[in-house]
């Protein structure tokens, strides 16, 4: 028999495997992780809804069907965290907007039906910003707080997410990215989190059915964790046109596979961003260990240029097209980061589109054309530590003022416009003990790969451990 706290402290993948050779019930682990969030949600205001009734009626009709020989999904009683911007039916959906504090979604989406359908057993939405942004706090919830240190943000916009994995709430949670929002908090939180390639998660029916830039990804405490659902949430769903079925072996399989990487390349700042120094070395540290599985580390990488500019142009696009009749009624309700991000959406120019356009598409040919020479690219997740939790966003990096809510997360939205993956790796701490990731961006559909190198670096790092924690 395990107790509730021994499994608190085990990997999904370990919990699934007890579960599977039953060992422990759904019922069971679904217990465990209701008492750690009665002890730790107040704490740190991860999880504002919960459905925990629901929840266990699904766990009930789970352990009936292991009961029967029914046959299990790779994420068969999970327990798992749903972000708040995704649907989950009969729950509230809020984008952390007082306009739909009350609305509730009667469906899930494409995103966490492809997890139910794989077994999962979702027991809450996880905190968000108010619809966009990589500070988790919102007029409806109020602020998440770091578990390192809970006078600091925790990230965003997934940053519920990352605080309930780091806490031991979850074994796993969704997470989705546009500029960032997945890998920052996994890199404020020490956890891991994986940004796939553009189609590899369906997402519902509320995004631009043909964005590029907003992808659904999964985030675990260790990257066999994060392996193991985005097994469970791969595939086609007819509300993405952008989806396709995987064909390939999965992705918790490719982790066995002894084929390394045998040249990557690091690069401190990828040439346009300004980086805190401390944050540069822990990185370079910690890319330097690939040699200790193989691997040839230079310094080197592609050309970014002009990136940075046609990324808030095509965000500020998608977002104006998401929120143009929104701000038309209800401007008054809308956080002032995203009016300005709306507005400078409408006010884009058919030059301004075009060159945006044109700097994307360069840009996936270059890396296209850097991957035929290296295996990996290394850089920093975030160009910062955790900061003060009262602070809007972050306003200076190394002593640089930044000129827009988003622009300290330049170095994570720079990689979004490649469309290829990217994983934010546990790297190190800082002095004061804050966690710092480094971002491990692969070749396009490039996951298996990906997923199997970072595995073994984490598995060098030793960093894995760390989680779960208790709020500090």
């Amino acid at each position: 028999m395990v107790s509730g706290n021994q499994l608190i402290d085990l990997t999904a993948t370990e919990v699934a495997r007890k579960i599977r050779t039953k060992q422990v019930s759904p019922l069971e682990v679904l217990d465990a992780a209701v008492k750690r969030i009665e002890e730790v949600n107040p704490k740190v205001n991860a999880l504002p809804i919960l459905c925990l009734d629901q929840a266990r009626e699904r766990a009930r009709k789970l352990s009936q069907t292991t009961a029967s020989g029914g046959e299990c999904g790779p994420l068969f009683g999970l327990p798992i965290a749903v972000k708040d911007y995704n649907d989950l039916a009969g729950v509230r959906t809020t984008y952390g907007s007082p306009i739909f504090a009350n609305h509730r979604a009667d469906r899930s989406d494409a995103t966490v039906s492809k997890l139910e359908a794989a077994g999962a057993i979702p027991v809450g939405k996880s905190n968000v910003p108010e619809w966009a942004g990589a500070h988790t706090f919102n007029p409806v919830f109020g602020h998440t707080l770091n578990p390192w240190d809970a006078r600091l943000s925790a990230g965003g916009s997934s940053g519920g997410s990352a605080v309930a994995l780091a806490t031991g709430m979850v074994w796993l949670a969704t997470g989705n990215d546009l500029g960032g929002s997945l890998r920052v908090p996994a890199s404020f939180n020490s956890v891991v989190g994986l940004r796939p390639s553009p189609g590899r998660v369906p997402r519902g029916r509320r995004l631009p059915a043909f964005d590029t830039l907003w992808v659904e990804g999964p985030m675990g405490r260790c990257v066999a964790d994060v392996a193991l659902m985005l097994d469970g949430a791969v595939g086609s769903s007819p509300e993405d046109p952008l989806s396709f079925e995987h064909s390939g072996t999965s992705f918790v399989r490719a982790l066995e596979d002894t084929a390394l990487p045998r040249r990557v390349a690091f690069s401190p700042d990828l040439g346009i961003v300004p980086m805190e120094s401390e944050v540069a070395e822990i990185c370079a540290a910690a890319a330097q260990r690939f040699t200790e599985i193989g691997a040839e580390v230079c310094h080197a990488a592609p050309d970014f240029s002009g990136v940075i500019e046609a990324f808030q142009t095509l965000r500020g696009i998608l977002i104006a097209g998401l929120m143009e009749d929104l701000l038309k009624d209800h401007r008054e309700q809308i956080a002032p980061e995203i009016v300005w991000n709306i507005e400078k959406g409408l006010a884009v120019t058919n030059a301004e589109l075009l060159s945006a356009e044109r700097i994307r598409w360069q840009l996936y040919h270059r890396m296209a054309a850097f991957f035929e020479h290296y295996d990996l690219l290394l850089c920093p997740t975030v160009s910062v530590p955790p900061f003060p939790m009262e602070q809007r966003y972050v306003e200076t990096i190394a002593g640089q003022p930044t000129e827009t809510y988003i622009d300290w997360i330049a170095i994570t939205f720079a990689v979004t416009m490649t469309s290829c993956p990217a994983l934010s790796l546990p790297a190190g701490f800082t002095s004061s003990g804050l966690p710092i990731a480094v971002q491990v961006i692969g070749r396009p559909r490039g996951e298996a790969e990906l997923l199997r190198a970072c595995h073994r670096m984490e598995e060098v790092l030793g960093l894995a451990s760390q989680v779960p924690m208790n709020p500090r």
